[in-house]
């Protein structure tokens, strides 16, 4: 019998922890699930003690959204827990499903905190420990040009500090010119590139980043829906109140506080006008590169264009 409670909104250290939990498990027979996918019944089901008493791992991620009926089930269980199985719960943050949460506690699970990182110390310690779990030194200054130049997408930072762990000699300590030449070689531009420039107004570098990521093989589907992806995250930080700190909107708005202040800065500039002809723009572009025009990629760089122009429209 296990019950582990993951708490914060940082989903690199959330899954992180939920894979170390499976993994201490020994190849236990395990199950994840999302809170929007779980109808009424289903969390009772797997939840049920197993015919042949195999040991069990059962993951719910955000628990939060669950629905009164579907956490109903989860406090049923609780009140009667199977010893082969270990319910691991993920919960954002939040007020919403705080009462859920109370019961959890009260039981002493273990709890497992994934807080977004907020503090410029706190990327730092993460850097540094992410180098201490490589097993490699770096210098002071290269943890701060790391920073600098990747900023709090903790994913993005974990994925460069093993890259320069794996490129740079092993006996050398990593410093400022490693983090430069690792910079310089990541010369593909991604769709999220093209959506910064275009919904910061900057035209011409959009499209070059747009061209950029094309001939480096980025699929055309991916770009749009990097935009679309963008402008959601821009509307929903546009319906929010100013006023109210990032970290605690974050699980109302489902996005990272990170997210939510890029989006409050790229606001500037932005109406309500501008962002729906942006949204048409964009969905006209998917209509496009999936086979509505003669020429897809003429079709993207003209919605580029549109939603760049869009910024100061009224």
């Amino acid at each position: 019998m296990g019950l582990v409670l993951i708490q914060g909104a940082e989903s690199l250290l959330a899954d992180r922890a939920i894979s170390q939990v499976i993994a201490t498990k020994g190849g236990a027979q395990t199950s994840i699930f999302s809170a929007d996918e779980l109808e009424v019944g289903f969390i009772t089901d797997s939840l049920a003690p197993s015919l042949f008493s195999e040991a069990r791992v059962v993951v719910i991620k955000d628990l939060q959204d669950l629905t009164a009926e579907c956490s109903d089930e989860v406090i049923s269980y609780l009140e009667n827990q199977d010893e082969n199985l270990t319910l691991v719960l993920w919960h954002k943050g939040g007020v919403k499903g705080k009462a859920l949460i109370d019961k959890i506690k009260k039981l002493n699970p273990e709890i497992i905190a994934a807080e977004a990182i907020k503090k410029e110390s706190e990327k730092s310690d993460f850097v540094r420990t992410e180098f201490k779990r490589l097993e490699r030194k770096i210098s002071t200054e290269a943890v701060n040009a790391l920073i600098d130049s990747l900023g709090s997408d903790l994913r993005e930072l974990s994925a460069a500090c093993s890259q320069l762990a794996s490129d740079v000699p092993s006996q050398k300590v990593i410093d400022e010119d490693d983090v430069a030449r690792y910079q310089m070689g990541r010369v593909e531009s991604t769709g999220f590139d093209v959506a910064d420039a275009a919904l910061d107004g900057k035209t011409a570098i959009a499209l070059i980043n747009l061209r950029n990521a094309l001939s480096t093989g980025t699929d055309p589907v991916l770009i749009v829906s990097a935009l679309a992806s963008s402008l959601r995250t821009l509307a929903k930080v546009s319906g929010a109140s100013r006023s109210a700190k990032s970290f605690e909107l974050a699980s109302t708005l489902a996005i990272a506080p990170w997210q939510i202040d890029k989006a409050r800065r790229q606001l500037t500039g932005w109406s309500e006008g501008g962002l729906a002809k942006a949204v048409v723009a964009i969905a006209a572009a998917d209509a496009d590169i999936k086979g509505a025009a003669s020429d897809p990629i003429y079709a993207l760089e003209q919605a580029v264009m549109t939603v760049s122009a869009a910024k100061s429209a009224r």
